[in-house]
């Protein structure tokens, strides 16, 4: 393995002086301890490389050895249910080694090289195989099965296979012929460099959603299966919970929970939670699904850059399997202060507020990873990305939310006032917005109801409204309002306390399944429409709030359980009743 020397430290930024071999993005190896890193910059006189590590204690003149290959990660089964650092490495196996405090160097494979799989091998001698192409299956965790797949870059002739029976990920199982001559004995692991996106064979159209059983995402803010969306917010605006309802309820088959910089208790309780979380859907445990990743604020800075590109490339695996998965990124600004950090120290030129200027192409390269598509085996997948922003202040023009809303087709804004006055999810419905929405019409048509889009639209503008008015009332009140308003004003609060306020510890409103939203929505409105028939006889709106009709709907989303729509015409009819007789 050739070898070099360390010239100047500079934190996590080593240098090797005079021309060398090394490649760009090549790993390398730094110092006695071995630690894991990798080359960033090239140039005649010297070699930049970022360190993955902890370098106190690195010395100049240790050695630096080259791999000749990419950051890569290892992918088979053994994924799901572990937890990892940003570089693959899994903190259980480091744990039993050196306790609480990972150590310097440490070589772990990141799949369990004795753990036996029951192996199904599907394919016979003399059938052809190309990228994508699935050889053996086998039960991962009782939730998913694990396919296998031919490596993108492989293609040829199966020359023999083993019997079916119990096998570990290293086992060969198929020999390959490949197609330039070369015998390839495939086992249940392949390797991808994680700065490079998986091939696919086509990418298909967002018209589908991604749906998370929260009223105010599903019917107001949607995103697509194989979309991006972004959750800015300040500190304690409920970022990390609303990803964790996500987690939870969303439709996805694979979740990768990527915690990039976030406090150590904060991802202690992640961890907690996740592994007595029941799975909704199976029943079983919740992590029968979930990869973490975890790379805490007191984790080396550069590992975090490396952490979101680890989390993508799991999720376009198992997207190539045929899953649709969902990846959480808690926070993408945290990784951009790892790139700050770094490109201070290599003395860049700073763009907005100390950021580098290559901020927004790296944000492109990460949020471009998702969609729907069509894999090289023919089977449809998506990866849908979802990324907190931790914007200082609460202040969404700074450079991270401002570039993330050029990568990304939906924004939900969470608020601070809204957060303490305990409104959850604190998703702010003026400053919110989805692109998908007119993608996904017919999809909503065809699942729940013709009338769906319509009725979400009367809802917004029924909140914009609101919105406009209450500058009114902060200067002369709401009692000279006339009864139009006063009735837009009321159906405007059912709206925002009755629908988009959601109660996720209570066991019938922290899922609600699309046709109770739908039910939900039609009945607020078919309330205010029938309240333009009391305020049109010029009789005043308080007669039609005295009935006690309005405060009745705010409680329907607990008094009315899910899988039951038929109850709301019940409502329907207490609603015509109390109406017709204020009408009488």
């Amino acid at each position: 393995m050739t070898s070099y020397q360390i010239y100047g430290i500079n934190g996590p930024v080593v240098t090797v002086r005079g021309e060398t071999q090394l490649q760009m993005m090549e790993t390398v190896y730094v110092g006695d301890a071995r630690l894991i890193g990798e080359v960033i910059g090239l140039t005649k006189e010297r070699t930049t490389i970022q360190v993955y590590e902890e370098t106190a204690g690195l010395t100049v003149g240790e050695p630096v050895y080259a791999t000749g290959s990419a950051m890569r990660v290892l992918l088979g089964p053994g994924l799901l249910g572990n937890i990892f650092d940003g570089i693959q490495r899994p903190l259980p196996a480091l744990e039993t080694k050196f306790g609480a405090f990972i150590g310097r160097g440490a070589q772990f494979s990141p799949l369990d090289t004795e753990r036996t799989f029951d192996v199904h091998v599907c394919v016979h001698p003399g059938e052809r195989l190309c990228g994508g192409d699935v050889y053996a299956v086998c039960p991962e965790t009782d939730a998913v099965e694990h396919r296998v797949m031919l490596a993108p870059d492989l293609c040829g002739t199966v020359q023999s296979v083993q019997p079916d029976g119990a096998y570990r990920v290293l086992d060969t199982v198929a020999v390959l012929l490949t197609d330039d001559g070369r015998e390839v004995e495939l086992n249940l692991t392949q390797a991808w460099p994680i700065r490079t996106p998986r091939p696919v064979q086509k990418r298909l159209p967002a018209d589908r959603p991604l749906i998370t059983g929260q009223r105010v995402i599903d019917t107001v803010f949607p995103v697509a299966k194989g979309g991006a969306a972004a959750i800015p917010g300040g500190f304690g605006t409920g970022k990390t919970m609303t990803q964790h309802q996500l987690a939870k309820w969303c439709d996805a088959d694979i979740i990768i929970y990527v915690g990039c910089g976030e406090r150590g208790n904060e991802m202690t309780q992640v961890l907690t939670e996740f592994s007595e979380l029941t799975d909704p859907r199976t029943g079983k445990p919740l992590l029968d699904r979930t990869v973490l990743i975890a790379n805490t604020s007191n984790m080396p800075v550069a590992a975090r850059e490396a952490s979101i590109y680890t989390g993508i490339t799991l999720a376009e695996y198992y997207r190539d399997m045929g899953y649709h998965t969902a990846l959480m990124a808690d926070s993408t600004s945290r990784w951009a202060e790892a790139l700050r950090e770094i490109s201070g120290r290599l003395e860049e030129m700073p763009a907005d507020e100390g950021f580098p200027a290559y901020l927004p192409s790296r944000l492109s390269e990460f949020y471009e990873r998702a969609g729907r598509t069509e894999t090289l085996g023919g089977r449809e997948g998506s990866v849908t990305l979802i990324g907190a922003v931790s914007p200082q202040g609460s202040d969404f023009s700074e450079p991270v939310t401002q570039n993330t809303k050029r990568f990304t087709r939906c924004f939900w804004a969470l608020d601070k006032s809204l957060a303490y006055a305990r409104h959850y999810p604190a998703i702010n419905w003026t400053l919110s917005y989805s692109e998908y929405t007119g993608e996904l019409q017919n999809w909503y048509r065809d699942n729940v109801s013709p009338e769906f889009s319509g009725d979400r639209d009367e809802l917004c503008a029924l909140l914009q409204e609101e919105n406009a008015l209450l500058e009114i009332v902060k200067l002369i009140g709401a009692d000279v309002l006339p009864d139009d308003q006063k009735l837009v004003m009321e159906t405007a609060r059912v709206i925002r306390v009755g629908f988009l306020q959601q109660n996720a510890f209570h066991a019938e409103d922290t899922f609600v399944p699309l046709d109770k939203q739908f039910c939900m929505m039609h009945t607020i409105l078919h309330l205010h429409h029938r309240a333009r028939e009391v305020v049109a006889r010029q009789i005043p709106i308080s007669a039609l709030l005295k009935t006690g009709i309005f405060d009745k709907l705010i409680k329907m989303k607990y008094e009315i359980p899910n899988g039951h729509p038929e109850q709301f015409d019940a409502l329907i009819g207490e609603i015509d009743a109390a109406v017709d007789g204020v009408l009488r």
